[in-house]
């Protein structure tokens, strides 16, 4: 059997973190992989988190299986967290393996019901998107995201999505674009959901990094509005970054809809994951649902996302002020004006290996950095790397 095996293509992102992993200097800077670092180069446990697992500890009477939807409290909290209060009762929720795994759920969900739907991914987007959708069995196509200047290009936008057939899924970023950190404004998301329901085109709202740029009110404005203006939205969320629970596979997949949908929404959901993993893993969701219902938990977990926030802030503006230096125009005041962990170097793929060869700076082929892994310390380097490379 084994002799029909094909040769893998290497993960992009996998590949470029193997070649750093071999790289011997001290100096050498780690922009792949999406983690939050601090000052010391440390992903931490959030305090909120551990508090959390000690009661859980102090608390643990079984080990029990949850069910097919995970951990309902979680579920619920998680609603809460997201969805209008007027919308709760028409949401169906089911716990799944990360954010990963509600993509691939929904994707599933997608299939089932209309195979011959298409799913339109941002260009640039997140990498993972177009593989799971196909993988699910469905088409994909792209619509164009930035314009030359790595702004939002909403005439492009907005012109690509209206050739969708009706019943195509829009993927969206609800906050923190991955990979340019550029976010839709307020106006924007109310002209697009109007394309939506004018197209009747169902987006997929894919939100993964809530709380990492502004407050969570603000970041999920754009979400309720399409939830107030469409008939179905879809919703991947994911508690990896802004709770630091990477390792727990902690999130969740969506579908607000019409409340009497609701029993065939949820039997399906389980029916997928009862022939992929069958029951999601409980730590992460436990831990999860006590941060957001617990009002001390709470407080103390929105303190700490409240400091990892302000730093990726803090980290954004000092990196774009430090390259705008004897710069005749602002070619990286973008870096500021970025939402979330991620950017895009105005580098080529070529460009990005020297970048990793010459300096020992590592990021993606597309020239994705992950600004929440930088050091303060480390950007008078990164600074100078980058204007020696521009001005080859």
């Amino acid at each position: 059997m084994l002799h029909n095996l094909p040769i893998p293509q290497p993960d992009p992102l996998w590949a470029v973190l193997s070649k750093m992993e071999q790289d011997q200097r001290n100096d050498k800077l780690d922009l792949i992989v999406g983690v939050y670092r601090d000052e010391n180069g440390v992903t931490p446990t959030m305090q909120a988190v551990q508090l959390a697992e000690q009661r859980l500890a102090n608390e643990a009477t079984s080990k029990a299986y949850k069910g097919l939807s995970g951990n309902t409290l979680f579920n619920a909290s998680m609603t809460g967290l997201l969805v209008p209060n007027g919308a709760i009762a028409k949401t169906t929720t089911i716990q799944t393996v990360g954010g990963t795994g509600a993509l691939r759920l929904l994707f599933d969900f997608i299939y089932a019901l209309s195979p011959s739907a298409t799913v339109w991914i941002s260009n640039p987007g997140y990498i993972n998107h177009e593989p799971i959708a196909q993988k699910a069995g469905l088409k994909t196509k792209t619509y164009p995201y930035l314009d030359s200047n790595g702004q939002l290009d909403e005439a492009a936008m907005l012109e690509h999505l209206s050739m969708a057939k009706p019943g195509d899924v829009v993927v969206l970023h609800g906050c923190c674009h991955n990979p340019s950190g550029v976010d839709l404004s307020e106006p924007q998301w109310k002209t697009l959901a109007s394309l939506l329901a004018s197209k009747q085109l169902t987006p997929l709202v894919d939100i993964a990094y809530l709380g990492l740029s502004d407050t969570m009110e603000n970041e999920l404005k754009g979400l309720h509005h399409l939830i107030g203006s469409l008939e179905t939205v879809f919703i991947a969320a994911s508690c990896s970054k802004n709770m630091g629970l990477y390792c727990e596979r902690t999130g969740c997949a969506m579908v607000v809809s019409n409340t009497s949908q609701q029993p065939a929404i949820r039997s399906l959901f389980e029916q997928i994951a009862r022939s992929n993993y069958s029951m999601p893993p409980e730590h992460g969701a436990a831990i999860a649902h006590l941060l957001l219902s617990d009002p001390t938990l709470n407080s103390n977990w929105q303190g700490e996302l409240t400091f990892m926030r302000n730093r990726i802030n803090h980290l954004r503006k000092q990196l774009s002020l430090a390259l705008q230096e004897d710069e005749r125009e602002n070619r990286y005041a973008y870096l500021a004006r970025g939402k979330g962990m991620f950017s895009l170097l105005p580098f080529s793929s070529s460009e990005m290996d020297i970048l990793a060869a010459r300096f020992g700076i590592y990021g993606t082929k597309t020239g994705r950095i992950n600004i929440a892994g930088l050091k303060e310390s480390q950007i008078p380097y990164l600074t100078e790397a980058i204007r020696q490379l521009a001005q080859q």
